[in-house]
């Protein structure tokens, strides 16, 4: 009974401390993404184009950080919703290609080109983290994925609304899904936790990016 108590008091730690990573270091404490510049003014048409056109770069490929860290993970619960979470990927990146096309050309920006060559970066980065050997780390950088893009769908059903794209519900997993999976995965929380917090450094480094990217245009 003691240890079955211990089992399940780390299991709970583990889904509250992957959250709580991806709270800390991802989109959602980010300036920008909560700045004056993603919410009214005359260029608001264009920022928000310019995340989707990223967020369509990083993003909106076959294979992703989901179907990567599907081919990785052997835990039951993890598999599980690996699978679920796939699917619901090929409606994400439908819901991204829409709102791409209305959202027209990506924004003419100087530094255009460094800007291009940062996101392939950031993807094959990311491709190499949900492809680890090491045992949890790509579902960690998976689920980490699904709870931060909960923050980013936000801005994106805003575009949406304003592109006249309906809004598609997303089917990645809410928070207390997310946690439960991680506290079934409690065996290897170290390596969930450090792929967590490796894709919320670099969602975090995208939102860097945009936003330098918004400040350049504002000066030209």
């Amino acid at each position: 009974m003691a240890t079955r108590s211990v089992e399940t008091a780390r299991g709970t730690r583990t889904g509250s401390l992957l959250l709580a990573c991806v709270a800390e270091h991802g989109t959602a404490t980010h300036p920008y993404f909560g700045s004056e510049a993603l919410a009214r003014g005359p260029e608001l048409t264009r920022n928000l184009a310019d995340i989707i056109h990223f967020l369509c770069a990083l993003h909106g490929r076959h294979p992703g950080i989901v179907d990567h860290a599907a081919t990785r993970t052997v835990e039951p619960a993890g598999r599980a919703w690996l699978k679920s979470a796939a699917e619901a990927m090929v409606d994400e990146r439908v819901y991204l290609t829409r709102l791409a096309v209305a959202a027209g050309p990506m924004p003419s920006t100087h530094g255009a080109t460094g800007s291009e060559t940062a996101i392939l970066s950031q993807r094959a980065a990311l491709a190499t983290l949900a492809q680890s050997d090491r045992r949890g780390c790509a579902l960690g950088a998976a689920m980490a994925y699904a709870a931060d893009w909960q923050s980013i769908r936000t801005i994106l059903d805003a575009a949406a609304k304003r592109l006249s794209v309906d809004p598609r519900p997303c089917g990645l997993g809410d928070a207390t899904l997310l946690s439960e999976v991680a506290d079934a995965s409690a065996e290897c929380e170290r390596a969930l936790l450090f792929g967590a917090q490796q894709l919320a450094l670099q969602h975090r480094a995208l939102w860097d990016l945009l936003e330098a990217r918004q400040q350049a245009r504002q000066e030209y």
